[in-house]
């Protein structure tokens, strides 16, 4: 008897010390709309290991990528509606909600990683209002490498692409289909490789680690590296989820974030040759813009940053000017 009552007391407490951890323990979802093997998924993969370990297990993220929980322009309403406690989005995909978030897509606005991060502290400020009053909070972002051309045909100008179907995948890529007379087809990051394969698709601005990812060498033979802008990836966390956790793991959290940023825009910068070299090691031909092209693309540029300050008025206008004066300010 008194055996028997010593395992009945020892399972009792098992099963105490288990309904207890699984009280403390908060579980959160990750949707992200990029493959398993892309430099965002794999930041994301550590950044969710480093929370897991420095809350000791109270806080666990599971990463959902390649748009197996929710597709790309969907992530933000998730996050903001708790379906998600937290997600990563391509900030551009809504400019049609707040041109706020299109000003890291205004071609050749901010063309180098140091002044995309001149730019981004000039726009933090008021995203970050924005966000807040929709109950949500930006924990860090990072950049894709710098956007480049793809087509399927050789370009000199503008003129030479006249026609090919574009893939838009925002306001400023559908802007610049009509600005460059294409056609455009909006076709997310997950389904462009087959867009690629069936025609759907036959030119695109993306980074060169899109190319890789989506394997476009085995359908577009050129690359030019007009190097237009550098997008930003942003992972945010829903303001509800944040304050319902503990000081100690908000911390935790806030930290994590911290180094999942700067790890981030260093592995941007260090892969871009490598990818490059990845395309034209199988079969692209990769190569600057013809000073033509270039002339085409800046004027298209200088139409779109234009549209962008009259959409935003003064605080956009305000924006751009506390860029350009700090970018000239460090020479950058």
């Amino acid at each position: 008897m008194q055996r028997r009552h010593l395992i009945q007391t020892a399972a009792a407490l098992a099963c105490a010390c288990c309904m207890a951890l699984a009280q403390a323990q908060t579980k959160w979802d990750l949707p992200s709309a990029y493959g398993s093997s892309n430099f965002h998924t794999e930041n994301l993969q550590a950044f969710a290991k480093e929370v897991d370990a420095a809350t000791a297990g109270k806080l666990k993220i599971t990463l959902h990528p390649g748009a197996s929980l929710f597709k790309a322009p969907e992530i933000k309403r998730a996050v903001q509606g708790g379906q998600a406690q937290i997600g990563e989005i391509l900030l551009a995909n809504y400019e049609n909600e707040n041109p706020l978030f299109g000003l890291d897509v205004v071609p050749f606005l901010a063309t180098s990683y140091a002044n995309a991060r001149l730019l981004y502290n000039a726009q933090k400020p008021a995203l970050d209002k924005y966000l807040a009053d929709q109950g949500l909070r930006i924990l860090y972002t990072v950049p894709w490498q710098p956007q480049g051309i793809y087509s399927k045909k050789p370009v000199q100008a503008v003129a030479d692409m006249r026609g090919l179907k574009w893939r838009a995948y925002s306001v400023s890529t559908s802007k610049m289909a009509e600005l460059m007379g294409l056609q455009p087809v909006t076709v997310q990051a997950a389904e462009l490789s087959q867009a690629m394969a069936t025609g759907v698709v036959e030119a695109y601005v993306s980074s060169s680690a899109t190319g890789v990812d989506s394997k476009t060498y085995e359908s577009l033979k050129y690359f030019y590296d007009t190097q237009a802008w550098l997008p930003k990836n942003a992972v945010i966390v829903s303001l509800k989820a944040f304050n319902a956790l503990d000081q100690a793991s908000q911390d935790a959290l806030l930290k994590a974030a911290m180094q999942a940023e700067a790890r981030g825009w260093k592995l941007s910068q260090e892969k871009d040759d490598g990818f490059k070299k990845t395309l034209a090691d199988r079969g692209m031909t990769i190569q600057p813009p013809s000073a033509k092209f270039s002339y085409d693309l800046k004027q298209v540029g200088a139409i779109m940053l234009s549209d962008w300050q009259k959409k935003v008025g003064s605080e956009g206008q305000a924006l751009v000017a506390s860029y350009s004066k700090t970018s000239a300010a460090t020479g950058k």
